[in-house]
């Protein structure tokens, strides 16, 4: 009999050497079987997120909205950039180390011989942690895709999409359609499915149709407008106006802001809110890493874009943040993301590019990244007030951004999780 870690650290480490040999099996049987031998169900109504880009967002809005209108709610986001334990809130704080530990011997216990990856293992033992803290409502984001995400052996009673846009493509398809459909997966019968895309792809929406959901999309079932004070939502009955705009910057928050009123427009009656506290929960959601501006000079923006339409969304949101002199990218990226997707909208905004290689396996390589950026830099006839440097790890490349930006200048910190996770925990030592 193996003795059971005691420790947080222990555990995480026994999981992933148990999993460095299981590749990403795509199917919920396994899932399925160990949720009925524990018994996991929810007493209490599941909001379900999925999407490319904007989960975090929606999630982070929804628990903030919610908390503010007193009720006691849970949630799965992940991943985690310095602590596991950023994965599992419960009623606004963090799951402890112990709770998440009780929740692991439980999954074990339950499982016998099927084998389980990381991420099934976690994702069971939080939600089962989360269907049994006695919650008001449960918001749980989705990892990869949706439909064989481990997260969809729950059937939710509002599932969200965000966005649909080209990512992990080894998984999910090479197509919008084809990842569309993998991401409607979470749609239930009867249930709200509610799309914030703007352009929906034709393969949720005939999903969603084709299984009876009761499908809101963005301009036909809700909507949104405003001016540069405020903002209003509209959806199929109830109208919010003279909002505030949702703390978390950006050009896509409103997309993200109106999904998550339209899930609340679902549950009016089992979760009743208010006008100020949505006003308030949109005012003080806090989400790091998402176009995160850091107190201080020089300015310091950490966000995880990774993806295309993630990269080309910050790059709009830094084209609107006012004149910097020089702008410094610190970046490391997954060799299997599209670079030169990443890459192309930043190209025009940054001066100097600190690069980064990551801990992990898929980090791409420096030089490679080099490359690439050196293709795709504008010919705008400043070669001297250019450069691109190599560092061994992200605490390196922003040290040395740190040690060459002026006051007025401003440091991007994206791509990776890694590449942020990095940077926050060489700035966390270094207040120490």
């Amino acid at each position: 009999m193996q003795t059971l870690p005691t420790t947080l650290p222990d555990w995480l480490t026994l999981l992933e050497s148990r999993h460095a040999e299981a590749h990403i099996n795509m199917g919920l049987d396994r899932v399925r079987t160990v949720k009925l031998a524990m018994g996991l169900t929810f007493d209490c109504p599941v909001i379900m997120v999925a999407g490319t880009n904007g989960k975090g967002s929606t999630c982070s809005m929804l628990e903030s909205i919610l908390l503010r209108a007193g009720y006691k709610v849970g949630l799965y986001i992940k991943p985690h950039f310095l602590d596991f334990n950023e994965r599992a809130r419960i009623k606004g704080s963090l799951a402890t180390d112990a709770e998440l530990i009780g929740a692991f011997n439980d999954v074990e216990a339950a499982r016998g011989d099927v084998p389980l990856t990381y991420f099934e293992f976690t994702t069971l033992a939080i939600m089962h942690l989360l269907a049994g803290a006695g919650l008001d409502v449960a918001i749980l984001e989705v990892g990869l895709g949706g439909r064989l995400d481990a997260v969809n052996v729950i059937d939710a009673d509002v599932a969200i999409v965000t966005s649909v846009d080209i990512d992990h493509t080894d998984f999910l398809g090479t197509t919008r359609e084809e990842i569309g459909f993998e991401k409607a997966g979470i749609f239930r019968p009867g249930k709200a499915a509610i799309c914030s895309d703007p352009v929906p792809p034709a393969s949720l929406v005939a999903h969603a149709e084709a299984i009876g959901a009761d499908l809101w999309l963005l301009g036909r079932d809700f909507n949104y407008s405003g001016d540069k004070q405020q903002w209003n939502f509209g959806g199929r009955s109830q109208r919010r106006n003279s909002l505030a705009y949702p703390s978390l910057r950006g050009a896509n928050q409103l997309l993200n802001a109106s999904a998550a009123l339209a899930a609340l427009e679902v549950l009016r009656l089992e979760l009743p809110v208010g006008a100020q506290e949505i006003r308030t929960g949109l005012v003080t959601v806090e989400l790091p890493g998402r176009f995160q501006v850091l107190p201080g000079r020089p300015t310091v923006i950490l966000d995880v874009a990774h993806n295309p339409h993630a990269a080309s969304a910050l790059a709009l949101n830094l084209g609107n943040m006012g004149f910097h002199p020089y702008t410094y990218a610190v970046f490391g990226v997954m060799q299997d993301k599209d670079i030169a997707g990443v890459v192309t909208p930043m190209a025009q905004y940054v001066d100097h590019w600190c690069i980064a290689e990551l801990p992990s396996p898929r980090s791409a390589h420096t030089g490679d990244l080099a490359a690439t950026i050196a293709g795709l830099t504008p010919d705008d006839g400043k070669p001297g007030e250019r450069s691109i440097t190599e560092f061994a790890d992200p605490a390196s490349a922003f040290a040395n951004a740190m040690s060459r930006a002026g006051e007025n200048d401003r440091i991007v910190v994206f791509g990776s999780f890694y590449t942020v996770a990095g940077v926050m925990a060489a700035r966390k030592s270094s207040s120490h």
